[in-house]
């Protein structure tokens, strides 16, 4: 695939984006469908398109990319005083205190430190699209290590447990705050909880492609239904969904679950880490971001059995990649999308493709996005 198949428009000084764009379209070949946007200090600078059927507005589901919206609502509840960090969830959620979990604290869970990664029957499609129900279901489950003492990612459900210590305290869902606070305001293309007016842009989820060799690469690093790793990714249900099946289902787009059930297009994930870091008035303090953007679990994780980084509902994305300076943080998804803020650049990142990319999570191709992205930036800058 060469230049003239991508679409959209680069910022004087960032013609190397594209041209790098262009470059990863033509060795993925095929039906390459991706969406790449960026701003620095909240200007857009990169806003291109390629593949069949996409354009710039197009929207996908964005699977795990959906954290970073729904724990910027509990940034923001946190900065005004509503929620304090260092409370138990217990406090705000007294059922959640059960079978030993009642010491754990909201700075524990953000962290994906307390332990109930899923529940020990699983979920159906249905009850993993609703967060109080996932809820209700956790709030006696028995954790699956100690609470506090290690951490894995809440990959499915750490959205509806922040949520339901949300909905305790101001009586009104993660979404509906998102909605009224951040997306409506900014005019975000981002949602949780996709209105069916806007159904016609969407675009289905593909599923992934493995070749031969990446087909016995997953083979051979299976684990187990059972395991912490099948519970935490729901395939210790029977009737389970396939992962890159979720945002396909019309009652995970409608509900949006806080975990994964955001849609989104790469210009509402770039310009949801804009709004947050940029302009005269961004959404968070300083402060405020450098606390959630601060390392609080690394190393192996229990749920991915990977080397991961965590910060408070965030991941730290300069563990992914390196360029980006100290307190960067955002989170990617499982068909491949990311998304972040780098404060100390003024970069705010989004990155969406249709297909599933293999391994899952965000897409290897990222790493080369943004490293020319960030090397435009810089170069800008000097």
């Amino acid at each position: 695939m060469s230049s003239e198949h991508i679409q959209g428009t680069v910022a004087d000084g960032f013609e190397s984006v594209r041209a790098e764009f262009a470059a990863v379209a033509a060795e993925e070949g095929g039906d390459y469908a991706a969406q790449l946007v960026a701003h620095v200090d909240g200007e857009r600078v990169v806003d291109l398109w390629t593949g069949p059927e996409i354009i710039g507005d197009s929207l996908t589901g964005v699977f795990s990319s959906t954290k970073g919206a729904a724990h910027l609502v509990v940034a923001l509840l946190v900065q005004d005083g509503v929620l304090d960090l260092d409370e138990r969830v217990s406090h705000y959620w007294p059922e959640f205190g059960a079978a030993g979990k009642d010491r754990l604290t909201l700075r524990e869970l953000l962290a994906h430190r307390a332990g109930v990664v899923g529940a020990d029957d699983g979920f159906t499609a249905e009850e993993l699209a609703d967060d109080r129900v996932i809820a209700e279901r956790l709030a006696p489950q028995r954790p699956y290590w100690r609470p506090g003492t290690a951490f894995g990612y809440h990959a499915l459900v750490i959205g509806a447990l922040t949520g339901e210590v949300v909905r305790r305290v101001t009586g009104r869902s993660i979404q509906e705050h998102y909605e009224e606070r951040v997306r409506k305001p900014f005019g975000l293309d981002f949602y949780l909880g996709l209105p069916a007016e806007l159904e016609a842009r969407f675009l289905t989820t593909q599923p992934m492609l493995p070749t031969p060799a990446q087909l016995a690469e997953l083979q051979a690093n299976a684990t187990g239904p059972d395991s912490i790793t099948g519970i935490a990714f729901n395939r210790n249900h029977p009737k389970a969904p396939e992962l890159w099946e979720l945002p396909n289902i019309e009652v995970v787009r409608k509900l949006s679950p806080a975990s994964v059930g955001g849609v989104a297009s790469a210009r509402g994930l770039s310009a949801l880490y804009a709004a947050a870091i940029s302009g005269p008035d961004p959404l968070l303090h300083p402060e405020t971001a450098a606390e959630f953007a601060q390392i609080h679990s690394i190393g192996n994780d229990l749920s991915t059995r990977n080397r991961n980084a965590f910060g408070l509902g965030f991941a730290i994305v300069s563990e992914d990649y390196p360029t980006l300076g100290q307190g960067a943080f955002g989170h990617s998804g499982a068909a491949g999308s990311q998304a972040f803020a780098d404060p100390r650049s003024g970069l705010a990142y989004g990155y969406n493709r249709r297909r599933f990319a293999f391994p899952g999570g965000a897409a290897p191709e990222n790493a080369r996005l943004v490293r020319v992205v960030h090397e435009a930036v810089t170069a800008t800058r000097d």
